[in-house]
């Protein structure tokens, strides 16, 4: 008798359950096998099932595991899984793709043992936020969307927008501010090299008729929450599905972590995010959701709909010209080492043009890659409203435009001398071809 008081004791004072040994499963989606985690809470009946859906980049099912565990113990089966990468990339991907390996992962959790079939849904961070309400809006087979960090815009727009964030925050302003975070993404989107650059997640969002848990930190740096809480509400709430918990968490960024002013990550989740997904989710099984939305956080700037390619800024025509440039600064020197003759009156001014036009067409192809993956989010020192290297930069482009006018006047007053006249013919056209394309790259605006 007294062992089944104190059995009972401890069943009533026990804390919430544990999370048991994880199983493994695989599912396959698109021709390809998929693995991943059940990590599920112990004993009792069926339980409620979470997908989580990756945000963008290489993940594997660890980097979801600490949410997974506080799901488990929460009552909830949570299936992490590795993310895809064939047919995945910086610059290929397709949010259809992978929500069908989310679906697929859907049915694997399903059909696992210790899960209500009909209490599985999707959980999205970021990227995931757009794929997550994908596969809901494709399988009525998922009951409920989870999103952390999701956009209501564009990936294109939603990326220019967290480029002048993370540059204005650094002190940045003025040409490369513009070149960085327009004529830079709207460049990629037009050579193609932009994967889902376009996705527009409203329509979308029309045809989700599940249950929705939308979560955002006010201090998100690379969302526009407030747009995003906006959208989602008016779309949710103009398509009749009003079971909605739309929150926003301070002090939280991106990811729902802690933050001091969003482009930090502290140790620790926002403090009630864990807890809210766990009683939401679980709460489903007891009646519809009632609506409910936090006010839009405030934003330092609206984020802006890139606008689409003139003519003369095709990609294709714009790297050619930037070729063109580079052989032309390239063709002095290299036709210099064959020469016996040496051009003395025009050498130095052309020497100066040549390096300098190498240094700067050169120079910049390296800084634009460096910022495009990833260095526009760490800008370095500035001064001047610019960072050092593009300081370097806009300086070597005056130093071309300088060095092109001495040369011109020189090779003038010497046209009658002969000898150079078709090598600094070419050096000067360099300077015709540069000028125009460092205008349109920032490197001539102030």
């Amino acid at each position: 008798m007294i062992g089944v008081l104190l059995a009972a004791v401890m069943a009533v004072s026990s804390p919430a359950p544990a999370a048991a040994p994880a199983g493994e499963v695989s599912f396959t989606s698109h021709g390809v096998t998929l693995h991943g985690t059940v990590v599920a809470p112990e004993g009792g009946g069926p339980a409620p099932g979470i997908v989580m859906v990756h945000g963008s980049g290489e993940h594997d099912r660890d980097d979801y595991r600490v949410e997974a565990e506080a799901f488990a113990k929460a009552g909830i089966a949570t299936l992490i899984y590795d993310k895809r990468t064939e047919g995945y990339s910086l610059f290929e991907r397709d949010y259809a793709v992978l929500a069908d390996d989310a679906l697929a992962a859907v049915q694997a959790l399903r059909s696992h043992p210790g899960v209500d079939p009909a209490r599985v849904g999707v959980w999205g961070l970021s990227e995931g936020g757009w794929v997550a309400p994908l596969a809901a809006s494709k399988s009525k087979d998922v009951a409920f969307v989870v999103t952390v960090g999701a956009n209501g815009v564009s990936p294109d727009r939603q990326q220019a927008w967290a480029f002048e964030t993370y540059l204005r925050r650094g002190g940045v302003t003025g040409s490369m501010v513009d070149m960085v975070a327009s004529t830079n993404m709207r460049t990629l989107v037009g050579a193609g090299a932009f994967p889902e650059a376009g996705y527009d997640p409203v329509p979308t969002l029309e045809k989700v008729r599940q249950p929705v848990l939308g979560l955002w930190g006010e201090l998100d740096r690379l969302t526009p929450p407030g747009e995003a809480v906006r959208i989602f509400r008016e779309t949710l709430e103009r398509t009749g599905n009003r079971q909605y918990t739309l929150k926003v968490f301070p002090q939280a960024q991106h990811g729902l972590r802690r933050t001091t002013d969003g482009f930090d990550k502290l140790d620790g989740f926002a403090p009630g995010y864990l807890d809210l997904v766990g009683t939401w989710v679980t709460g489903l099984k007891d009646g519809p959701v009632r609506p409910f939305s936090d006010p839009p956080p405030k934003q330092v700037s609206e984020s802006v709909a890139p606008a689409p390619l003139s003519w003369y800024e095709a990609p294709w025509l714009q790297i050619g010209v930037w070729a063109l440039a580079l052989l032309a600064f390239a063709a002095y020197p290299v036709t210099a080492m064959f020469r016996r003759r040496k051009d003395v009156p025009l050498a130095r001014p052309a020497r100066w043009l040549a390096s300098a036009g190498l240094l700067g067409t050169a120079g910049f192809l390296v800084y634009y890659i460096a910022l495009t993956t990833g260095a526009a989010q760490a800008p370095g020192p500035v001064l001047f409203g610019r960072t050092l290297p593009w300081l370097a930069l806009q300086l070597i482009a005056v130093g071309v435009v300088v060095a092109g006018v001495l040369t011109a006047v020189s090779w003038w007053r010497r046209r009658n001398d002969g000898g150079g006249g078709v090598r600094v013919g070419v050096l000067l056209a360099g300077v015709v071809l540069f000028v125009p394309w460092a205008v349109h790259w920032g490197l001539l605006i102030p």
